[in-house]
């Protein structure tokens, strides 16, 4: 406080970068050389990877604080013991929250849990509102009310409302007959809740949604609530989101028209619902339909002084178009011509829907995309692509290129495949058998329709679903090729290893999140060898082209190496791409070319008899490899 020399925060980061570096007026306190290490503590609440990767974020970390002009007084809103504040509006309150006291235990098995306080703004001082708060979604965590007096959350399965003046709670949902709890969640978590839509403008009311409809939900928790959609679950309509019209808006003005986005279930049709005000305040009951296609209809905006809308359309054969209408969105213009040369290549003939029940008893859908110039009666070559559930991307336009995985579903159609996207469902504690449950039925059932050649079936799925891949290949022998990029392969090995693109551990993601094993392998040993690739490697006979880079910070390299060697080991056809420096996917133009023709080959070779190219036949020496790559260049 002294050194006058400090005239900003620079100087003063400078200042304290010296202290810290063992320097005495400029100088060291000796000469030798520092090590250059990290120590890895069993008591770290984030291990040291995190750390580093959060370094930047922890250095410039900055508290909230207020100056009362009136007073000229300083108040520090903040401190160590609580890292997170959010004013509130009309900035009366704020809501803090601090996880410090659970972050170890959050990083290793994946519970999220916080503690929660009120901050008055007036006088600075904090309350505690929750403590040891579960969090088993963002659909739980406190939200303010427009007028910033009251908080919406979710705790054991029920909506709550807490008025912050009067410290009192009140249950808004128990008398609702449905449930906001996400049923469909199937991840290792308690009652994850629904998102809440939102609040209205005068906070009176709160928009939730149900799986299926969107409800409008009295503060007071006397009055009754409105399904103001009606129809949802009855016609398995899914009421999903609203759009918001007004970027300056505070809060859902309900005296005005709401939009919302409707998509089947079991049709993947998707368009736009209108919601309309009541007369005596709020909206009344029923949506009326404005838009209903057998397409994607994802976005809704509206001119800022004019009562022109936009919105977009596409459907898996025609791309992204956008549309201007009026308010009743009735006879649209298209006004963009997006993909100009689109008629110029060969497009999906078209797409069905494929009814399955899984060998569990659950009901699902694939998506089908016929090939081009497809010929009733005739069957064609299939890829099987699936990444959890997929078969609402039936309407979806995917634009030919080159992915970061190989992978796009336009190249295979416009190429003489079939393309079929099957819905996977999980059950805990088995990943890897949910994948046998749901995919092998799903195939069975769609070489029903006639179209899929069924001995000609390849598989492919990058990551999680290239983990999918490896253990169906493990399981059955319907398919005569497959391609998994980035797989995981032994689930216990992996159990410990590190997502180094984040810095954090695996072990939250397998007992929390997409692994959906309930505890760790020494007390759950037989679930996750039973789910692991690598240790019914034996049982392989379908040709397996792998694609597993060195830099991959999401599925350690080590694991498509320890699958690999496996296979290698027992003398089974299968080809690993590492594309060098590359992370968990390819980004670089040039890998992202190469791998999607080699990828395409594979399937070509397996699939329709075309000859094997040198590299799948034989392999290439690394001597030979330079000369190999430079020939294929394009």
């Amino acid at each position: 406080m002294a050194d006058t020399t400090i005239k900003s925060i620079s100087d003063l980061q400078k200042a304290i970068a010296k202290l810290d570096s063992g320097k005495v007026n400029g100088k060291k306190e000796n000469d030798a050389d520092k090590p250059d290490m990290t120590i890895w503590h069993w008591n770290d609440s984030r291990l040291q990877s995190r750390q580093q990767v959060m370094e930047n974020r922890d250095k410039n970390y900055s508290f909230w604080a207020m100056y009362d002009v009136a007073s000229g007084k300083h108040i520090a809103l903040q401190d160590s013991s609580m890292k997170d504040l959010s004013i509130l509006p009309k900035h009366r309150y704020a809501l803090g929250s601090d996880e410090q006291a659970y972050e170890l235990d959050i990083n290793l098995n994946g519970q999220n849990y916080s503690d929660f306080y009120i901050v008055d703004l007036k006088t600075g001082e904090k309350k505690t509102l929750f403590t040891k708060f579960y969090l088993p979604s963002f659909g739980s965590f406190p939200r303010p009310s427009t007028d910033g007096t009251k908080l919406i959350y979710g705790e054991d399965g029920h909506f709550f409302i807490y008025d912050i003046p009067t410290g009192t709670t009140t249950n808004i949902t128990e008398n609702i007959p449905v449930t906001f709890v996400d049923v469909e969640d199937d991840h290792n978590v308690i009652k994850p809740m629904i998102s809440p839509l939102g609040w209205s403008s005068d906070s009176k009311y709160a928009l939730l949604r149900d799986d299926w409809d969107i409800w409008q939900v009295p503060m007071d928790g006397k009055s009754e609530a409105i399904n103001l959609t009606q129809n949802g679950r009855s016609d398995q309509i899914r009421y999903q989101y609203r759009f918001g019209l007004d970027p300056d808006e505070k809060g859902i003005d309900l005296s005005k028209p709401i939009y919302v986005r409707t998509y089947g279930e079991w049709d993947k049709k998707s368009g736009i619902a209108l919601l309309s005000p009541a007369k005596k305040g709020g909206l009344q009951a029923g949506a009326k339909s404005l838009i209903w296609e057998d397409a994607n209809i994802g976005s809704l905006t509206k001119a800022e002084n004019a009562e022109v809308y936009f919105f977009n359309r596409e459907t898996f054969n025609t791309p992204d178009q956008m549309y201007v209408t009026d308010a009743s969105l009735s006879s649209p213009k298209k006004i963009t011509e997006n993909a100009p040369d689109v008629d110029k290549y060969a497009w999906s003939a078209g797409t069905r829907l494929v009814d399955y029940i899984t060998d569990k008893g659950d009901k699902l859908q694939g998506a089908l995309f016929l090939p081009a110039n497809y010929v009733e009666g005739q069957k064609y070559p299939t890829v099987v692509y699936y990444y959890e559930k997929l078969s609402q991307i039936r309407h979806n336009w995917a634009n030919p290129g080159y992915s970061g995985t190989g992978w796009n579903p336009n190249m295979y159609t416009s190429n003489g495949f079939a393309v079929f996207i099957p819905d996977i469902v999980y059950k805990l504690d088995d990943p890897g058998m949910s994948a046998v449950w749901a995919v092998l039925p799903a195939v069975k059932e769609a070489i029903k329709t006639g179209v899929i050649d069924e001995n000609n079936i390849g598989i492919h799925g990058h990551s999680w679903g290239g983990y999918q891949t490896s253990f169906l290949i493990t399981q059955t022998d319907m398919f005569k090729a497959a391609a998994a990029g980035a797989p995981l392969t032994n689930m216990i090995s992996m159990y410990d290893l590190i997502y180094w693109n984040s810095g954090g551990g695996n072990m939250s993601i397998f007992e929390a999140s997409q692994g959906r094993f309930r505890g760790a392998p020494w007390e759950n040993w037989e679930a996750y060898e039973r789910n692991s690739p690598v240790y019914h490697v034996k049982n392989v006979t379908t040709p397996l082209l792998m694609l597993h880079n060195d830099k991959d910070g999401a599925v350690d390299f080590t694991q498509g190496i320890e699958y690999y060697s496996a296979l290698r080991r027992l003398k089974k056809p299968v080809v690993l791409m590492q594309y060098k420096g590359e992370n968990h996917g390819l980004s670089k133009l040039e890998n992202r070319k190469d791998y999607s023709v080699r990828m395409m080959e594979f399937f070509n070779h397996h699939l329709k008899g075309e000859p094997a190219p040198d590299w799948l036949e034989k392999g290439i020496d690394k001597l030979d490899l330079e000369e190999h790559l430079e020939k294929r260049a394009f």
